[in-house]
């Protein structure tokens, strides 16, 4: 996506997002929150306070797992534990 592009839709013109780039000037909270969700990306991913590049669809997923039981949520990282293992594993074996 174009400078010009993300300014259109932020309703703002292409000269702020490259001084945004820049780090020459800080959008608002609010346009910043609006940046995230047109990119598709979290707000401490874009303000770099995170190294991951969490989308949307991750950070629903996390969302909705914090929502289950206790018991619920034990099991399913239970399981996502041994299958990160197990592709850890894979990965090491395959070098």
């Amino acid at each position: 996506m174009s400078q010009e592009e993300l300014a259109s839709i932020l309703g703002t013109k292409g000269p702020a997002i490259g001084r945004y780039e820049r780090d020459e000037m800080k959008p608002s909270i609010e346009v910043a929150s609006n940046m995230a969700d047109i990119l598709n990306v979290s707000l401490d991913w874009l303000t770099g306070r995170s190294p991951l590049q969490l989308d949307q669809a991750m950070i629903n997923r996390v969302s909705q797992l914090q929502q289950l039981s206790e018991q619920d949520k034990q099991h399913i990282l239970y399981t996502l534990d041994a299958m990160l293992r197990d592709a850890k594993t894979r990965k090491a074996y395959s070098s």
